[in-house]
């Protein structure tokens, strides 16, 4: 298993920084956490097909981790002679299927994937779920962030594992989920000092790694004010360990 964080950036344009989207591949099959804007030019940049995708894992349904899954539909359909022939799971919380259901209202049958394509699977309504989908046993707990949002735990056959926080204000469920991972990709939108209801800063991050035991922590979700301050020396008040600042394309080693 492996990773490439796509997009490392937020709501705000950006010409270095896509909004949310994270690659993970294991063996032939691959994930997208995320699909925000700018996500399937980066795909094309790391030399992938979108219709190899096999699963989407929605952290929550704000326009910067969603905003591209018309396109990555509509974009998977055609041309019909080379349209998706793998079948594509999308997972989210509680709301998925209204979601996609007016997303449909809005495009129709342009969006359409046959049936036999396509699946959504939705969270309960407390979020704690165990999918296995693939090669990819999915396990995913409620965040603070918003109704719906929740955090994912990605582990491979070999028992390496990856968490994915999503958005989220500090909550123990995240630091349940993260016990002991190879790999925590972890928000941090804004500098210390400057904490928005919803979100982490660097050193609440490295709290939550911390406290977790995980063998390396990567911080993303970078709103522009991060890019005035020491991002890594904040966390560094916290966590120890391997520590990693996402940027677009970078390849992070499990």
């Amino acid at each position: 298993m492996d990773l490439s964080i796509l997009g490392s950036g937020t709501c705000v344009p950006s010409l270095s920084r896509s909004s949310c989207s994270v690659l993970i591949r294991s063996g032939d099959e691959k994930m997208l956490l995320d699909l925000g804007a700018g996500t399937i030019r980066r795909l094309l940049e790391a030399g992938e097909n979108i219709r190899e995708i096999s699963v989407v894992f929605f952290s929550h349904f704000h326009p910067d981790h969603t905003g591209e899954f018309v396109s990555f539909l509509f974009a998977n359909k055609y041309p019909d002679r080379a349209a998706r022939q793998r079948m594509l799971t999308v997972m989210g919380g509680k709301g998925l299927s209204r979601f996609y259901s007016g997303l449909r209202d809005v495009y129709g049958h342009v969006i359409e994937l046959p049936g036999r394509l396509f699946r959504l699977v939705e969270t309960d309504a407390k979020g704690y779920d165990t999918r296995q989908l693939g090669v990819f046993l999915v396990q995913s707990v409620p965040v603070a962030h918003c109704p719906e949002s929740i955090a994912c735990k990605i582990t491979a056959a070999d028992g390496r594992s990856v968490v994915y926080s999503g958005d989220t204000d500090y909550c123990d469920s995240l630091i349940e989920l993260a016990r002991d991972a190879d790999v925590l990709i972890c928000e941090s939108s804004f500098p210390d000092g400057m904490k928005v209801k919803g979100h982490l800063t660097p050193s609440m991050a490295g709290e939550i790694a911390a406290r977790a035991n995980v063998r390396k922590l990567v911080l993303t979700h970078f709103y522009p004010e991060c890019d005035t301050v020491d991002i890594e020396a904040q966390c560094r008040r916290a966590y120890s360990g391997s520590l990693v600042l996402a940027t677009d394309m970078l390849k992070v080693e499990i």
